[in-house]
């Protein structure tokens, strides 16, 4: 699962920002047990978006180099040895940036061929949802089932094969799998509304309000995977629910 750029391959900058923080590790700025920077003061120290540092802590994070303390912050757990260099794997950000790309265009093509049995499928995968987020059992079956059924409805078996490997990816990817991890335990789960939303677009059998209305989903797990790794997530979280909703109905207008 490791990605390797290649010699002159174009970085993604918060491999590019891991590294250099595993610098400092090494010629000994930080000590096992020193509490980092805070993620503010890192964005300004490096120049680049929170969102950036959030990724390189958790690519640092997953490999045992940092700890990351709920409320509390980030610290570094041990010294790596000045050979040591940082692993990547696909993160929940790039995972989630495919699916919006892939699946948006994927549900417009559905649009126009999904069948009356398949949105009767969708509309009981929507109650599974429910049931399972009430549950809490960390479990996302129905929602996965939820877009290989629109995946299925291409009728496009590449489209099938792309979706369903992206959603593997983020079980097997460590970095994609602990970001996921850390959404559940702020209470992040999938919105019922939201997939609502797209099930009522795809009635429409009109292309690009099914495209827009997926994308309005997908955009949202983004914002959702950010608020995880804020201190104060499951606040963030239940403050944005409502507007997102609005933006949800909106984009469906």
């Amino acid at each position: 699962m490791k990605m390797d750029d290649g010699e002159g391959g174009r970085d993604r900058l918060y491999r590019t920002i891991a590294r250099r923080l595993l610098a400092s590790f090494s010629g000994g700025q930080y000590q096992p047990g020193d509490r980092l920077p805070t993620e503010r003061e890192l964005a300004i120290t490096y120049n680049v978006s929170r969102p950036t540092i959030r990724e390189a802590i958790i690519a640092l994070e997953v490999q045992g180099i940092v700890d990351v303390r709920v409320g509390s912050g980030a610290y570094l757990r041990g010294l790596p040895d000045a050979t040591d260099e940082a692993q990547f794997n696909v993160t929940a950000f790039e995972l989630t940036e495919a699916r919006l790309l892939v699946e948006g265009e994927a549900t417009a093509l559905a649009a126009s061929q999904i069948t009356d049995a398949e949105l009767e499928t969708l509309a009981r995968l929507i109650e599974e949802i429910a049931k399972e987020n009430e549950r809490n059992a960390g479990t996302e079956d129905a929602d996965r089932e939820f877009h290989l059924t629109i995946a299925r409805a291409t009728r496009n078996s590449a489209l099938v094969s792309i979706i369903d490997t992206l959603w593997s990816l983020r079980a097997k990817s460590p970095e994609s799998a602990l970001l996921y991890a850390k959404a559940r335990s702020a209470n992040v789960k999938p919105v019922v509304d939201e997939h609502q939303a797209i099930l009522d677009a795809l009635l429409t059998r009109d292309p690009a309000i099914a495209r827009a209305a997926m994308r309005a989903h997908l955009s949202a797990v983004l914002d959702s995977l950010l608020f995880a790794t804020e201190e104060r997530a499951i606040e963030a979280a239940r403050i944005a629910s409502a507007s997102k909703r609005a933006r949800y109905a909106k984009a469906l207008g």
